[in-house]
């Protein structure tokens, strides 16, 4: 059983699993949104975090990283049943074609990729939040926290993460900057030296909140 899957999230700077290729690229027709709860992770039933999931959305693309597993049925059913396992609040296993970049725009390099998505549906999907007004999510991910540490750094990483494939993205970043709003506002904990994470400050030298500078820091993956 030799699989690919399409990581959007987390597993786009932490895999977590043995795999033996990863390529970047995108698919199409797809959107990352902020509407799914963590309740695990990066947030707790009392206070579920936001982390990403899939909209459909005609004309869309979504940039990502693709990864193969293969060597043998142990290996690849040990990378399925831990991907299912961090996957939980993900109720579907959908089929995609992935785009790899610098490839064949109209073509697509692989087909029958899983990607987690979850169904939009807050009556059947117990972990679906739907969408909500940014500042609203902001508040909600800037304040959440789970055994995995908080959830804006989830937020940030995925900016740097994007950032070092060379494919932010507007609704990302304007999220995260946010959020930032939310932190400085809040007087959050910031890290232990006083810096906000995220890739913001390789795009303006300064953020928009009272011109604080937003310095780089390298972080830890997480799941």
């Amino acid at each position: 059983m030799v699989f690919w899957v399409f990581g959007y999230g987390s597993l786009v700077w932490n895999p977590g699993f043995d795999y033996d290729e990863k390529v970047i690229g995108f698919i199409k027709n797809y959107r990352r949104v902020f509407d799914l709860a963590c309740i695990d992770h990066r947030g707790t039933p009392e206070q579920p975090a936001r982390t990403c999931t899939l909209e459909e959305a005609e004309g869309a693309i979504c940039w990502g990283a693709a990864y193969c597993v293969w060597g043998g049925p142990e290996k690849e059913k040990a990378a399925m049943e831990y991907l299912r396992k961090r996957e939980c609040e993900y109720d579907l296993e959908t089929l995609v074609d992935f785009y790899k970049e610098g490839g064949d725009s109209d073509l697509p390099a692989l087909t029958g990729v899983i990607v987690f998505t979850s169904t939009p549906d807050p009556i059947n999907n117990k972990y679906y939040l739907g969408p909500a007004p940014l500042e609203d999510m902001a508040r909600q991910i800037a304040t959440a926290f789970g055994p995995c540490g908080n959830n804006r750094d989830y937020l940030f990483l995925l900016e740097k993460a994007m950032f070092d494939l060379g494919h932010e993205e507007d609704y990302i970043i304007e999220l995260a900057n946010e959020v930032r709003k939310v932190v400085l506002n809040l007087g959050l904990a910031m890290t232990k030296d006083k810096r906000l994470l995220g890739s913001s400050h390789l795009r303006p030298k300064f953020s928009p909140v009272k011109n604080v500078r937003l310095l780089p820091e390298a972080v830890a993956a997480d799941s």
